[in-house]
């Protein structure tokens, strides 16, 4: 039988309690996970007892309260808090998503809070993004046209910007590449150097499917690779992880559909 360890330093430990004072009267736990690349130790799980009565309804506005008012080492991205940015994404309750929109009363008991999964930590609960962001500029995420420039903005009939935005709103075009589906997705995990992902994937359809671009051609010759788009098996793990409740599957297996129709 195969025998497996862990990278020495990379077991996870118990780390500090931080208590809540003594007078609150609604408290709740945060577990936190928490590395520093510069103490060489193993990643810890910090647990922070909060006063529920000082803090705001999410998991955003716990983190904050945290670093504010209990342990200001504590390392997290965050933005717009409205769900826009995509820069507080992370694991909460197991689940990828944007601490600004998880309601805490969506969690049951203890709120666990470790990185978005299989990405190197920077620290704390900061994800190192290089990677997606390298794979992000190979579709190269701008209007290609070959026809002469008109004379204003290029425009659109409703129904063709309905492709993209999505008569519910929630179409491609809403991406906000905070990367919950990629790094939930198995494909992605395994062969993250190649695979584009979920998320990629999803923005890359976004292009072929803009009425206003003129170069589908060039762009499925790029994603025309045993790697870079089929690893995609359809398990559906990015759509049901999408915080903004869209569905890079879909536009995966859309991406599939022009490969066929452009050989038939």
């Amino acid at each position: 039988m195969v025998q497996l360890t862990l990278p020495k330093n990379s077991k996870i430990t118990e780390g500090q309690s931080f208590k809540a004072p003594a007078d609150a009267k609604k408290t709740r736990t945060f577990r936190v996970y928490r590395w520093n690349p510069d103490d060489k130790k193993n990643p810890r799980l910090d647990s922070y007892e909060i006063d529920m009565s000082k803090c705001g309804p999410m998991v955003l506005d716990a983190l904050i309260y945290i670093k504010n008012e209990v342990d200001p080492t504590l390392t997290f991205r965050r933005s717009c808090r409205e769900g826009v940015c995509g820069s507080c994404a992370m694991n909460i309750d197991g689940t990828n998503t944007l601490a600004c929109t998880k309601h805490l009363d969506d969690v049951k008991g203890d709120v666990k809070i470790t990185p978005l999964p299989h990405l190197p930590v920077m620290k704390d609960l900061v994800p190192d993004l290089s990677m997606p962001y390298a794979q992000y500029a190979t579709i190269e995420p701008w209007m290609k046209t070959q026809s002469s420039p008109p004379s204003r903005e290029h425009l659109q009939s409703a129904t063709d910007a309905n492709i993209l935005n999505g008569e519910d709103g929630h179409g491609p075009a809403a991406c906000i590449l905070c990367f919950c589906c990629s790094t939930s997705c198995p494909s992605y995990w395994w062969n993250g150097d190649r695979f584009l992902g979920p998320a990629i994937l999803l923005q890359a359809y976004r292009w072929l499917a803009d009425t206003r671009d003129e170069a589908a051609g060039e762009r499925l010759d790029q994603l025309e690779d045993p790697f870079r788009l089929y690893r995609c098996h359809t398990i559906m793990n990015c759509t049901n992880t999408c915080p903004k409740g869209l569905n890079p599957a879909k536009a995966i297996a859309e991406i599939k559909k022009l490969m066929v129709a452009r050989k038939a």
